[in-house]
């Protein structure tokens, strides 16, 4: 589990099969120092397995699976920076929100522009993705904990606005339009979905008596 707050940049370059060499460019301190094998780490946003330890990074696998549904799979990937974020500690902050890693799919940039006090940002999102936007909620970004300003139902288009500081020590920055980042959906909207989706033995509400408040604690 991540919490979308991004301690650093690197760069990847594939290896034999479907194993990958991540090489920590910025803050490789923060990342490689308590890393150990086995651990995961959030690859623009792909939660992947530290199978060694470098020098200057670490190699993990992608599954065909997860190239198959995230940007890893794609040359352009290759040729940009990607975000770096070790995974939540038992007690440590959650200053994003829960991040699993598990990319949902892939989106794309629309348009990117700069205003006073920030730098607003407009995806496309996949149908089946968009129906996990709401305005005001939350998305990650390549692994980057954003929150929707704004969403358009008819084209599965969102906004979001990025402050100065995430917009630069990120790969937003290097972001053009029409390049593609992985989405993941706020997993709290896809467990209140799960609920409340007709058909699931959860939606079956229990008959309300005596004996089922006695049984539960209530009498």
């Amino acid at each position: 589990m991540f919490t979308g707050l991004i301690q650093g940049l690197g760069t990847i370059k594939p290896r034999s099969g479907d194993s990958w060499q991540i090489i920590c460019l910025s803050q490789p301190e923060t990342i490689i120092q308590d890393l150990a094998y086995g651990d995961s780490v959030a690859v623009d946003g792909v939660c992947l397995t530290v199978e060694e330890i470098l020098q200057d990074g670490f190699i993990a696998t992608a599954s065909p699976e997860t190239l198959r549904r995230t940007t890893l799979g794609k040359e352009e990937t290759q040729q940009r920076y990607v975000n770096l974020e070790t995974s939540l500690r038992v007690g440590g902050k959650v200053g994003g929100h829960f991040v699993m890693g598990h990319v949902d799919g892939i989106g794309q940039l629309i348009t990117s522009e700069q205003t006073s006090t920030s730098w607003e940002m407009t995806f496309v999102a996949p149908k089946e993705i968009a129906r996990y936007i709401v305005p005001k909620g939350s998305i990650a970004i390549n692994g980057i904990s954003l929150t929707v300003a704004e969403y358009k139902s008819e084209s599965s288009q969102f906004t979001v606005a990025v402050i100065p500081l995430t917009y630069s020590e990120t790969n937003l920055s290097h972001l053009v339009a029409g390049s593609w980042v992985n989405l993941e959906g706020d997993i709290l909207g896809k467990y209140v979905e799960k609920f409340l989706t007709p058909g699931n033995n959860h939606h079956q509400q229990a008959e309300i008596t005596t004996a089922f408040l006695a049984e539960n604690g209530y009498l």
